[in-house]
Formats: structure tokens, sequence, C-alpha cells
């Protein structure tokens, strides 16, 4: 469970519990997108906010919208075991790397490769059902944006991607550690 989002969090802290603040923090206040406008993961969002002369609540403000809209966009394991077990048509697409999917597959999911991922925009149906999952949900909030934004509104990512779905739902999937984890 996420710390109270609050000014004295450091901002490695924030990124790792809220993966869409440094998105929310960039499009809102262009901050930590270049060298002009980084900050250090030791520094407090309260620091930063006045190295960048921000208003502190504005910038709360900001990622709890960006946390609430994030949120909408993931669903949690159970609901994917639940996908898996009923008759209800879905994609599953997998955004690992080509050796993680080989390694462990979830049943009925699909590497999502480049030329899926053009079919599926070319012959989009908004209303599909497309599930993404990938390790430990670093990244998925990143690609549900890409699909959504490109007209296919029904996507959704797994919030903790396969790692959480094995520890929450099905140990018999082995869990690993990437080297850049």
């Amino acid at each position: 469970m996420p710390a109270e989002m609050t000014a004295d969090l450091t901002m490695k802290s924030l990124l790792d519990q809220y993966p869409g603040a440094r998105r929310a923090l960039f499009s809102a206040f262009h901050i930590g997108g270049c060298q002009s406008c980084a900050y250090q993961l030791d520094e407090t969002l309260e620091e930063v906010c006045k190295n960048h002369e921000i208003d502190l609540d504005t910038a709360l403000q900001c990622l709890v919208e960006s946390q609430e809209h994030d949120a909408s966009m993931l669903i949690s394991p159970e609901e994917l075991k639940t996908l898996l077990d009923g008759d209800e048509p879905f994609v599953l697409l997998d955004t690992r790397t080509r050796e993680e999917f080989e390694a462990i597959t979830l049943p009925g999911a699909q590497l999502m490769t480049q030329e899926l991922q053009n079919s599926l925009f070319a012959h989009k149906k908004p209303d599909q059902k497309i599930i993404l999952i990938d390790h430990q949900g670093r990244s998925v909030l990143d690609h549900c944006a890409w699909f959504r934004g490109h007209g296919l509104t029904g996507t959704y990512g797994v919030d903790g991607g396969i790692d959480r779905y094995a520890r929450e739902v099905d140990s018999s999937i082995p869990r690993y550690r990437l080297e850049m984890d």
C-alpha cells in the first residue's frame, strides 16, 4: 500500500510508490524531463516545488488526480483471473521481452510485437477489451495511455504485472527478478 502523498516524500519514494508521478509532473509543470528541469531522487517533493517555483498544494493536487486517473486504467490480478476463467472475449497482450514471454506465459497471452500493435491500431474496435501485462506494473500505464490515445479505450493494465499475479493469484507461476530491477 503506497504511503500518503505528502510534501516530505523523497522523489525516489514518490516515483516508486506512484509510477505515474513522473509523467504527471512533467506534463503539468515540465519537471524532470531534461537537465534544466531535473531533480535529485533524494530531494523531497517540497524541495523540488520550491526549486522550480511551483505551488506545493497545486503539485499535490495534480499528483492525486493523476493517481486517480492511473488507477482507473488498472485491473487487479484477481480481475484478470476472473477474465481468464470467464467467457467474456478480450485480448491479453504481454509487453515483456520475448525472452521473458517464452520463459513464462499466461494462458491465451500474446507477445506484443510491433506488427500486432499495428494491426490492433489499424483494425481498432474502440470497445474491445485489451488487457496489458508487464513484469511488475512499472511500464503498463504508459502502454495503456498509448493504446487509449490511439482510440482503444477498452485497454487496461494489470496492477503489479505478472509478478503480483504470481504472488496473489497463481503461485505455480515462477517469479523472477531482472538484473535491471
